[in-house]
């Protein structure tokens, strides 16, 4: 486990497929214990989480980033909380949905993302420090040190994608932790605004 910032560690997986790390992240805010997005998780991973005091909280950000969300929510007795537009077309069992606005455990605000892969794609927000954002799909960090957009192919329209993207400039933010890549943690804001250039 790698800690990234106060209260917020990170383990990854790497996928041999799409040649990338796969991340999961563990908050300990206040009295909330959260995992964002879990891939598979390393034995120190887990032994770390469980020395925490267990798990109370899932999230995931997009259908496609459930990844290993089911197995943990059995095995950690804890709670599952799903984009509402995606939860038709994921296998997940959730204690609740969420849409944009929203405020989760932890103080974490949800940030609905239009036109993008999936059409519950959402980022999350957390004003500490000078304002986190964690990102599933919406941008990769590779190369490492900056952020881009999927391959085109993978959305009904690119431009309309980055375009919907704009919307995380409206908040203050030094730090961007992402699902898959590399997070950067000092610096994103403008590493977003270079990715919404190109």
């Amino acid at each position: 486990m790698k800690q990234l910032l106060s209260g917020i560690w990170q383990w990854s997986w790497f996928s041999e497929e799409k040649q990338i790390d796969f991340n999961g992240l563990f908050l300990n805010v206040g009295e909330h214990k959260i995992v964002i997005d879990p891939p598979p998780m390393t034995a120190e991973a887990s032994t770390f989480i469980r020395r925490q005091g267990g798990l109370d909280y899932i999230i995931v950000t997009n259908r496609d980033h459930a990844r290993e969300a089911a197995t943990y929510q059995a095995e950690f007795r804890c709670q599952v909380q799903i984009p509402d537009a995606d939860a038709v077309q994921m296998d997940l069992k959730p204690t609740r949905t969420f849409k944009d606005g929203e405020l989760l455990p932890g103080g974490i605000w949800v940030i609905q993302l239009n036109d993008q892969k999936s059409p519950g794609e959402s980022a999350l927000y957390i004003q500490q420090g000078k304002g986190v954002l964690i990102i599933g799909d919406a941008l990769i960090g590779k190369p490492a040190g900056s952020l881009n957009l999927l391959a085109p192919e993978k959305y009904s329209d690119a431009a309309k994608a980055k375009e919907g993207l704009r919307r995380l400039l409206k908040y203050n933010f030094d730090s961007i932790l992402v699902g898959d890549g590399a997070s950067i943690l000092v610096g994103a804001k403008q590493a977003v605004e270079q990715a919404l250039q190109a």
